[in-house]
This record gives C-alpha cells, structure tokens and sequence, in this order.
C-alpha cells in the first residue's frame, strides 16, 4: 500500500530534508514515526503516513478526545473543563478578529460540534466540515448540527465567510496548499483565516522532544513555528494580522508528554514545565505551547 510522503517543503519548495526526530504512537498503535524538516526553512514532516483514504484507523480510540468526547481519565477530564471555558474565549477572539458580533462563519474540522454550537448560540450562521462519520453523528445528536464532510469543502459557494477557522486541524490535513487555496477562495474580501496548531518551538517541544504529545504521528502531517507559518499564509495570499495564545496547552500537552514518559509524580511534572511554557509565551507569544494565527486576505 502507497504512503504518504512529501518531497517538496509546502513552505518554502525546499527540496531537501533531514531527520529530526523519531516519535511513537501513543494513542493507538504504538509505531514509531519519524519526522523530518526542511534544511531551508524548518519546517517538520511526519514521513511514510497511510494516505487520506487510510489515516481513519489512527484515529479509533475512545482515548482520542475531540471525536469520542470521553472523560475518561484525569487528563482528559482536565481537557473538558478547559474547553468550557476556552469555547468563549474562542467565540470572542473571532468577534473580535472579524470586528462583528454575527455573521457567517466555517469551521473546517469541527470534530464533535462544541465550538459550533457556541457561535450559533450566540447569533453565527454556521458551517461545519468534519471527516469523521462519528463526529457527524455525535454533533447531530448532541446540538442537531449538519456537519459536511470533508469532500463537500471544495463545493461550498465562493465569497460566502466572514470567518473561517481551523481549531489545531491544519496539521491533520493531507491535501494542505489544496485546502488554503479553498478558504482563500470562500473567505469575502475582508473575510479572517484564524488557524490553531501546535508551536515546536515552545519551551515544552524542545523539553520533551521527542516524547511532546502535540507532535502527536501519525495524526499530525505537519509541525509548525510562527515563522513558517507566517510564510505558508503569505504563499497563499493572506497577510498575518495577529498572533494570540493558546495558553492552557501549555499545561496540558505537558501534562500528556509526562504521561507518554511515565514519569513519577508526572501530574506535578507536567504543571511545572507547563508553567515555565506558559512564562515563556507571557514574555514572547510565538513561543507558546500553541499559536492562533489570525489572517486577512493580502
């Protein structure tokens, strides 16, 4: 069966790599991955992935939160108490961001719904795409949204969105310059891109290295820094309007590498360097542990 692999950087069209690190699967298969970047511009890849038709097997596990909404475990439960509070520190940024208090708004990789619904609670036309069968259904039941399927996003009318925005989903995403083309495509004219991922260059990336859960392989594609993810939105036509953070994931991705090393005493451990990440980003906001990326149409 054919792998996914990628020769030319979607970044900069550098065509020449290094290995950077080799990670395990922790959350189903326990493979090992290895990730590679670019010489010219950093950028990492997760190398020899299933293509887009065969990736789902990686994401069947109760443990995998934004589709199987389990509270199982402390972590997990963490992670829900969070997202309460983060789904309106989200919907507000995006008011801001599109300096409107309703409008038209996609999100792309919606998973189970929550954000959705937040924004329709508080006035938003929305649009959901999500891939997963199950997450469909869950955000059907739960809050009666008609989420698309991935497929559909290439369908949708153009110059129809106030707001696009991809909640730590870009990574994920194998058809990845297709995809940006898309949104610059659907977006109005003064229309925002806000994009959420993960930071390898935060204080906890480069602490727990190869044991950081947000590199999280085979699941994430494609591992960013601000820099490169500034460039990538210039190739595409968007200009970057403004950087926030994302600081709860400081502790949680923290809290989750602990685990992945079966550390003793991993809950104070993973508080401790999550705080020294999350210092970090207080000081700088392209170093923290996750980075929300507002765009505008250049």
């Amino acid at each position: 069966m054919a792998k996914f692999n990628v020769n030319i950087c979607p970044v900069c069209n550098g065509n020449e790599f290094s290995s950077f690190l080799t990670c395990t699967d922790y959350f189903v298969s326990n493979e090992k991955f290895k990730i590679k970047q670019c010489n010219r511009c950093g950028f990492k890849i997760t190398e020899e992935i299933e293509d887009e038709e065969n990736i789902g097997s990686y994401y069947q596990s109760e443990n995998y939160i934004s589709h199987s909404n389990t509270t199982k475990g402390l972590v997990n439960s963490v992670y829900h108490r969070v997202r309460k509070y983060m789904l309106g520190r989200k919907r507000r940024l995006v008011e801001k961001a599109a300096a409107m208090q309703n409008g038209h708004i996609l999100d792309v990789g919606t998973g189970t719904g929550f954000f959705l619904n937040e924004m329709r609670e508080y006035g938003w036309h929305v649009t959901g795409i999500e891939k997963s069968d199950d997450a469909r259904k869950f955000a059907k039941a739960e809050f009666n949204l008609e989420n698309l399927p991935a497929e559909e996003l290439f369908k949708l009318k153009e110059n129809e969105y106030d707001v696009i925005s991809l909640w730590h989903v870009l990574e994920h995403i194998h058809q990845l310059s297709e995809n940006m083309d898309a949104f610059s495509s659907l977006l109005k004219t003064d229309g925002k891109l806000i994009i959420a991922v993960p930071n390898h260059d935060s204080y906890d990336a480069k602490h727990y290295k190869q044991f950081w859960a947000a590199y999280d392989v085979p699941r994430h594609i494609w591992h960013f820094a601000p820099e490169q993810m500034k460039q990538f939105g210039e190739k595409h036509g968007f200009k970057l309007a403004s950087l926030h953070t994302m600081p709860f994931d400081s502790f949680y991705v923290s809290m989750l590498s602990e685990k992945y090393k079966k550390s003793s005493l991993s809950l104070f451990k993973g508080i401790f360097n999550g705080g020294i990440s999350w210092l970090d980003s207080l000081i700088n906001k392209a170093k923290c542990s996750s980075v929300i990326y507002v765009f505008e149409k250049n």
